[in-house]
Parts: structure tokens; sequence; C-alpha cells
């Protein structure tokens, strides 16, 4: 046989076989303009698109996109977590839930745990591609973050979220989005997705059909502020709710998607559906009767991607005349940009972020993060002088239903880790080896003992210290499915802690006599904690605190580090206190509009040790509309402890002349410092700070008097019952 001969089999081989190194399984050999990284990405999109067939366009626009092998187009999955870390795709860090995050109220610190999850996602990615596997949750678009404003205790998702607060919603998922999408002036690091677009927040049972009722002014003042932050800071996509709000479901609901965030926002980025949404078209809201109808819908209604089963029967809609085919290009032009932008038709060469390897996961870096972010996510409720502990005392009784368990480090939308270390384990490793250290789980979760005998709450007379490790987990609250131990769907409608749980803290209480006791709690939402409080000598909150979780504990615990964990929902003291579940007015509700007295109100945490603050300084007194002022505070650690403090500013308008939040948070800077040290902290009172949204939900600038407060938590009576120094007031006038 001659060598000429088999010279163009031996060219045609090396053509493909890089696209088979790469994993890139795919037949086609042929270079397309849409391959070209120096045209626009405009010219590439119109390129692809205008060569795809009509079956081809339809299946681009699912979650499950399938390859085009004659185009030499990979499959793609677009549906990936990252809540809190890099989910369900393998090991990887666990951070804490995302409500723990939210209770660091650190910006720089959760920008920084976003930096780390997107190098990990794009790792993880890298390395799936490398051996062929371009499965479910391998992608690079993540579906993350939840920023529903969490409006009442009894939504199981809440625990998704960063809290009740739109500001501190807005300013927290901003830095998670920033980290995750990274700052490479051509490619995006990972895409990120605002959720869950909007007026969502339960009940679960009922999202596929549920009609959220909300007035203008709380869609603009509550519910749609965070969102419009993340459309500001470049969210490359917005999922739409299951649910319907004021009558039309939110993934065909033309004031949401296409007169506010196209229209007034300017948003560039894709839609996606929250999954099987669609579906919920007409087999919840019933305001289509097929598949066809409902995938004309989604296109006209903007939904550029369809994570579940509608949109391949975009081909039959195309036939039906329902939809054109014009229309479908137009949507899948919007999505397809966000593959270019992801540098997925590049060489990854040109992709700063192809370096990213297996070498960059769950690494001591990123573990040594989770466990500062637990640190700093912790709340302390309560202290009767009884923490910090000596790690050096005769004997620890160690009890509870969740002192061994891995299901309260994890939260919902977890990854896995091979190291995950429980508060009996970080305990364990925390005292000194002269220390005797014993354990019982003493009660199961959520149920009475089968077993009526009692070997494990005696343990509390004879021990130095008894820990109580109690509260929820992901079995009792989450999503729909999830909480397999909950018979409400995952909602908690119930808002107290299961009662063999406090039968048992009663039980150690009375054994433990004048030793002291400790209540560590889990759970991702508020609980009735009131007996708790009473029979504890010192209560900690430590919501689900991911992989370091039982290193963190105990750090706290035993005083190496001060706790400093701020709440960012309020806990009422019962439900009682509270508007109907299904009610979606803010009247009533989250600290800005409860009037009733609440158990832990927002924005409180306790320390180790005692913060002075001086007299509010205004540059100041009087000033024009359109102006903006300065407010000068100095804080002090006047303790003997090293810790952290959260300053927090509100504002409160005094005259405003419709119905307006009691007061509001505006400003929130974390400050570290040694005992007897001070800094001087500075916020500016800008004109939005000042706005009064009305009736209509327009932002208005009216004349009239201003108060604003600073110090350690929100202003009120029950924050200084607890133990925080009053807050520091000063007026001004704005004409």
């Amino acid at each position: 046989m001659k060598v000429s001969f088999l010279k163009p089999i031996i060219m045609m081989f090396l053509a493909v076989a890089p696209q088979f190194l790469c994993g890139q399984e795919t037949a086609s050999t042929e270079t397309y303009p849409f391959n070209d990284p120096s045209l626009s990405i405009d010219e590439r999109v119109e390129d692809l698109v205008n060569r795809l067939t009509l079956e081809e366009k339809a299946g681009q626009m699912m979650h499950n996109s399938p390859a085009v092998e004659r185009l030499g187009i990979p499959e793609y999955n677009w549906w990936n977590e990252a809540l809190h870390g890099i989910g369900r795709s393998g090991v990887a860090t666990v951070f804490p839930q995302a409500i723990g995050m939210g209770a660091t109220f650190d910006e720089d610190l959760i920008l920084e745990v976003a930096s780390k999850i997107s190098d990990e996602a794009r790792a993880t990615h890298n390395t799936a591609v490398e051996h062929g596997y371009r499965r479910q949750y391998s992608g690079l678009t993540f579906w993350t973050p939840n920023i529903n404003i969490f409006r009442d205790p009894r939504w199981g998702r809440g625990q998704e979220t960063y809290g009740e607060d739109p500001y501190l919603t807005g300013l927290l998922g901003t830095a998670f989005v920033k980290g995750l999408q990274g700052d490479d002036p051509k490619y995006l690091k990972t895409a990120a997705a605002a959720k869950h677009y909007a007026v969502h927040s339960g009940p679960e049972k009922l999202r596929h059909e549920f009609n959220a009722e909300a007035s203008m002014k709380d869609m603009w003042e509550t519910y749609l502020p965070a969102f419009q932050a993340l459309v500001e800071a470049d969210v490359e996509t917005i999922m739409c709710a299951y649910n319907a709000t004021n009558g039309e479901p939110c993934c065909a609901n033309k004031y949401l998607l296409q007169d506010v965030l196209r229209d007034k926002w300017n948003f560039q980025g894709h839609i996606v559906s929250d999954c099987w949404a669609l579906v919920d078209f007409y087999e919840g809201h019933n305001v289509v009767e097929t598949p066809e109808e409902a995938a004309a819908l989604g296109i006209k209604s903007g939904v550029n991607l369809n994570c579940g089963s509608v949109y391949p029967s975009l081909v039959e809609a195309v036939n039906q005349g329902l939809v054109t085919e014009a229309e479908i290009d137009e949507q899948l032009s919007v999505l397809m940009r966000t593959k270019f932008k992801l540098g997925l038709f590049d060489p990854p060469k040109n992709n700063p972020y192809s370096q990213l390897s297996a070498a960059n996961l769950d690494t001591e870096e990123h573990r040594a993060l989770a466990r500062e972010v637990a640190q700093k996510s912790i709340v302390m409720l309560k202290n009767d002088n009884a923490l910090p502990l000596k790690n050096d005392l005769s004997k620890y009784f160690i009890t509870g239903p969740n002192a061994t368990s891995i299901e309260v480090l994890l939260g919902n939308y977890h990854g896995i880790n091979p190291n995950l270390v429980t508060i009996l384990e970080g305990l364990a490793g925390a005292i000194e080896p002269q220390s005797q250290m014993q354990y019982r789980q003493g009660t199961l979760l959520d149920r009475p003992n089968a077993n009526p005998q009692d070997w494990a709450s005696p343990n509390a007379e004879n021990s130095d210290a008894t820990i109580a490790v109690l509260g929820i987990s992901g079995v009792l609250e989450g999503e729909e499915g999830e909480s397999i131990a909950s018979e409400t769907f995952g909602d908690r409608l119930d808002y107290n802690l299961p009662q063999n749980q406090i039968d048992y803290l009663r039980k150690l209480s009375e054994a433990a006599g004048d030793n002291p006791l400790i209540a560590v709690i889990t759970g991702g939402s508020p609980m009735n904690l009131q007996e708790v409080h009473e029979l504890a000598d010192a209560v900690l909150l430590v919501w689900y605190p991911g992989e370091e979780g039982g290193n963190a504990v105990a750090d706290v615990i035993f005083g190496k580090v001060s706790p400093s964990g701020r709440l960012p929902i309020t806990f009422p003291k019962s439900l009682d206190d509270l508007p109907p579940y299904e009610d979606y007015s803010m009247e009533g509700r989250t600290y800005k509009y409860m009037d009733a007295e609440p158990m832990y109100p927002f924005g409180y945490g306790l320390s180790y040790t005692n913060f002075d603050y001086s007299d509010v300084r205004l540059s100041e007194k009087r000033i024009r509309k359109g102006k903006s002022l300065n407010a000068t505070i100095t804080v002090k650690n006047s303790g003997n402890t090293r810790s952290e403090e959260v300053v927090q500013l509100y504002v409160s308008d005094l005259e405003a002349s419709v119905r307006a939040p009691k007061y509001q948070l505006f400003g929130v800077k974390r400050v570290a410092l040694e005992p007897g040290a001070s800094e001087e902290i500075q916020f500016k009172i800008t004109p939005e700070m000042m706005e009064l949204v009305n009736d209509e939900g327009e932002r208005v600038l009216e004349s009239g008097n201003f108060k604003i407060y600073l110090g350690g938590s929100s202003p009120g009576n029950r924050s200084t019952e607890l133990g925080i120094a009053k807050l520091k007031e000063a007026t001004f006038t704005l004409r």
C-alpha cells in the first residue's frame, strides 16, 4: 500500500483526535464562523443559530441540551447548583448554609467564599470534560443565589436565603454573584442565577398553583430590590418562579419579565424557568391546555431556557402556528450568548479558567475559609456567664440528637466531603488529654424514645459542663420533596422544637444543677426557643455550619474565637404574632413592620466582650433633596477579649405620608477590635436611603425629619433587654 494513499486518512485522524482527547465526542471536523474567537459574540451567535434546524433549536433551549454532532457542538447540561459550595457533583468544600452566610453580615467574606466555589466549579467542569463526562451538575451555569425574602419562618426553603432584609440580601447576593462570575474582561468564570423571580417564599405544597398577591408598595419596597441589585451587578441569569404573582404565572408574567426585567432594568442575560414550571402552565395554573401552548407562551414571555420537558414541543407549536421560528431564534440567541461568554466554543488555551484542575478542589485553604465562615455565622443568643468553657475541665457530657449528625452540617443543595466534622468530633478534638468526655444521644430528633429508660440525662449531674446539641435538620425543613420526615412538605407549620427535645433538656437542667448547661441549636429558620432560653445557661445558634461546623462550634465554646454572628431574620415568640402564611402583605412581618415584641430581634447577637459607642456625629443636620450626608461613630472594645463587632446603620422616616417601615437597615461594617481598642466608623447616607416607596410602588423623596440608629443590633427595647447596648441616635432634616 502506498504512503500517499494513507496520508488523507492520517490527516483526518489528526484533525479529530484532539476533540476526542478533550472529551468532545463529536463527528464534525469542519470549522465554522461561530468557532472563531476573533469575531464578535453577536456575529458568532447569529452564525450558530442560522445553522440549526428547528428541532435542534428546541433541543438547545432545554436544560439537558443534546449534542449537535454535525456542527461539532457537544452536549451541555445547564443545571448546576452552588448554594454554599458546588452541590450534587461530588467532593467539594461544603460551606455553611446560605442563612448562615447571611448571619455573618460580611460581604467581603461572602465574595471570598463565592470565588473559592467558582474555582472548584471550573475545576470540576474541566476535570469532567477531560474524562468525557458532560452530565448534569458538571457544567458552568449555576442556579444560585436564592435571593427571595425570608418573609415568614414557616417557609422550609428560607434556609437557602440570606434572611428577611432586602438590603442585606442585595449586599450579600451581589458579592456572591461577583465571586461566581469572576472579573476577567472577556470570559465569565461561571454564570450565576438570581432566583426565584419573584415574590416566592411558600407555601411549598402549593407552589405549582399558588398566586402570591403583593401590592406595588410591597413589590418595590421588599420583593424586588435584591433582584434589581443583582441585575445591576450583571448577574447572567434570572430564574422565574413556579408560583403566579398578581394573577400571572411568574414564567409568563409580562410585568415581571418584560416591563421590569427587560425594559426598566435592561437585563441582558437569559431567563430560565424553574424546573418543570412550564408544565405548571397547564397542570397547575391552567392558563393553557397543552404542552405546545405552554411552549409558545414560554417563548413569547421571554423564557430562554426550559428546565423541564416542554420546549421539545416547540416544533409542533410552530406547525400549529402558535409561535414562529423567528421568535424562537430571538430567545435562543440570548441564551447562546451565555455559552460564548463562558468560552464553551473557544480553545481552552484562550481561557484563563481552563487551568483550574482537581488540585483546586477541597483544598486546605478552602477548608480554613469554611471554618472561618462557620465561626462568624454562629449567633450567641444567651450567655449567663457559662461561656467560654475551659478546655481542660475534668468531665464534659455531650448529648442530643444532633451531636453526631452529618445531616445538620449540610442543609440542602449541598456537596459532599470525605471529612465532615460533626459537633461531637469538633468538641472532642478541642479538649486536653487529661479531660474526660462522654457522649449519649439521649433523645430522638422528633419523637419520644421508644425505650422509656433514661441512662443519659443523669450524666449532667457529675459533669463539669453539659453540651446539648438540639434543633432541627433538613429532614424536617426544606424543599417540597426533600424533607422526608416532614408531614407538611418541608414547611414548618409547627413553630416549636419537637417536644421530646424540650422534655429532655428539662431533665438535663434538673440534673446539671449549678453546672453549666449549654444548648447548641441547629437549623435554618426561626423556631420557638423560649423554653430553651429559660433552661440553658447559654444558647448558641449554629445553623447548618458546613464541613468544618464541629470545629467552629468548638472554637466558640472554648473561646478560641468570640461569637460574632447576627440574626438575619426575626425570631417571633409565636406564629400567632404573624399574619397567615399565605398572606404576602408585609404588614406585621419582619423587623420593619412587626408590632409584637420578638423573642430575638433582627441583627441581634452577643459577644464575649462589650462594645461601647460614642455619640453619633452628622456632617449635616439639614440637607437638600438629592444630597448625601455622613454619620460617624466610634466603637470601642471595652472588654477583655478580642472580638468582631457588626456595626449596623438603620434609617427611619419620621414623617412619611404613607405606611413606612419603622426603620430600615442601610449600612453594615464588621470591625475586629483588640481589648481596649477603638475605631471610627463612617457611613454615607445617600438620597436612596431617604426615599419612600409610595402605594403605587414609586420611590419618592419627601421633606421631613429622619432618625438614624447606630449600634450592634436593630433598634428596640428587646435588644437592650437581651444585653445589647442601646443604639445611638441622631436626627436630620431633609428640605
